[in-house]
């Protein structure tokens, strides 16, 4: 019973979130010090706010999480919860939305790396547990790059130093 594809995926999702990567940014790095002013503010209006960001990515990482342990999917892009303004986002609160933001990540790898490698060639809808893992971890390199953008859109702005 192999496992070497799990436990590289399992490395990827840990250093995304607060690992040591080459281009020396991860989660933790990027969000941690937010203020919730910073974090719920739109740098520029057509751009998302790091709350926002961090809550979609947190939609998308539970509805991972439901296929893993065999739910339907029920998020889509046009659902209301994919992106969430900054309003229902302050109502959620800062701390929790990372709190859960990050916990979400350590649910995840609890469900992977107790699986083998075959798993990863099981069929998820229209695509196998693989692509789906592989998809999040994109997804979440993907907007931590657009995060890096907004921050920098706030600094210069003068919301944020």
């Amino acid at each position: 019973m192999s496992n070497l594809l799990i436990q590289n995926l399992v490395k990827q999702l840990q250093d995304v979130q607060d690992g040591d990567l080459w281009l020396d940014e991860n989660f933790i790095k990027k969000i941690d010090t937010l203020t919730p002013e910073q974090a719920l503010t739109r740098p520029i209006p057509d751009i998302h706010s790091v709350a926002e960001i961090v809550s979609h990515l947190l939609e998308w990482r539970r509805d991972c999480i439901r296929k893993l342990q065999g739910q339907k999917s029920t998020l889509t892009i046009e659902s209301n919860e994919n992106w969430r303004s900054n309003n229902e986002l302050k109502q959620i609160g800062w701390k929790k939305l990372k709190d859960d933001f990050y916990a979400s990540q350590y649910h995840l790898i609890r469900l992977i790396e107790i699986r083998d490698d075959a798993f990863l060639a099981q069929e998820c809808g229209t695509y196998t547990f693989q692509a789906l893992l592989e998809g999040m971890i994109h997804h979440d390199l993907y907007h931590l790059g657009q995060i890096g953008i907004s921050i920098k859109l706030l600094k210069v702005n003068g919301l944020l130093k």
